[in-house]
């Protein structure tokens, strides 16, 4: 009796998992983010007032890692951590009065930002599909934003300003994957979302990604697409902001 239950068991277990990986899977994946960085940020004066200023931001090149891990076990998500660099920098005239990090910045004044932010994500998803021909996966992000922005003249003239960003976003994810057959091709497209208190933050990729190397021991894609993140803020740790960064990536993924 007891066997005819274990071997119940296991079927059960099977069959629930029909479209799931049999085995631990861990994804290790990277890319290359050629981002056009545009949008302008700024602070409450401490009277209600916020001028968010633009600074003619730069164009620079970003870097995201992930690894995730899948399993086979019913009910329990699996796991993916991802971070993300988001570094641009740029000169302005101030046009109009411009506070930040508790100076204020007079009209006319040249100054200078460094804009130093990044993100860890830390997602657990389920997998909804899982075969040959189609992957979609669902879950829920908290993103962990951590950086620092300084302003200061482009003399040194007036005092440096800095704001520190620290503060953690819940977000809703989700990822799909169509396979093309016979081809090694793939189409994907992947995005976090949230909106709240008059705030919203958006980041999705799409592309296509080509199988080097597909084996029983690892399996090796080269992925090429467009990535978008934007940053809508209304007071998040203090800081708002309108920006965007948006590009080509090239990246790469293992899976063992």
């Amino acid at each position: 009796m007891k066997k005819l239950l274990l071997a119940a068991s296991v079927a059960t277990l099977l069959s629930t998992n029909v479209q799931a990986d049999t085995l631990l899977g861990l994804y290790l994946g990277g890319q290359v983010w050629d981002a056009a960085a545009k949008g302008s940020f700024g602070e409450d004066d401490g009277q209600g007032n916020v001028v968010l200023q633009d600074f003619n931001l730069n164009d620079q090149q970003q870097t995201s890692f992930y690894a995730a891990l899948e399993h086979p076990i019913p009910l329990i998500p699996n796991i993916k951590i991802a971070s993300t660099t988001l570094d641009t920098d740029g000169i302005t005239i101030i046009d109009e009065e411009f506070s930040f990090g508790g100076e204020v910045y007079p009209v006319g004044a040249e100054v200078e930002t460094i804009f130093n932010l990044g993100y860890i994500d830390y997602t657990l998803y389920y997998e909804i599909l899982d075969n040959d021909l189609m992957t979609l996966d669902v879950g829920i992000t908290a993103r962990d934003f951590d950086g620092d922005i300084t302003v200061t003249d482009d003399l040194g003239l007036l005092s440096v300003s800095e704001e520190t960003v620290a503060v953690v976003v819940p977000m809703v994810y989700a990822s799909a994957i169509i396979g093309l057959p016979f081809t090694g091709f793939n189409v994907f497209a992947e995005g976090n979302i949230v909106a709240y208190d008059g705030s919203s933050i958006y980041d999705y990729q799409i592309g296509v990604s080509y199988a080097v190397l597909d084996n029983l021991a690892v399996d090796l894609d080269i992925t090429l697409g467009y990535r978008s993140v934007k940053l809508d803020l209304e007071d998040l740790d203090d800081l708002y902001a309108d920006m965007s960064f948006d590009g080509a990536y090239l990246g790469a993924v293992v899976h063992f």
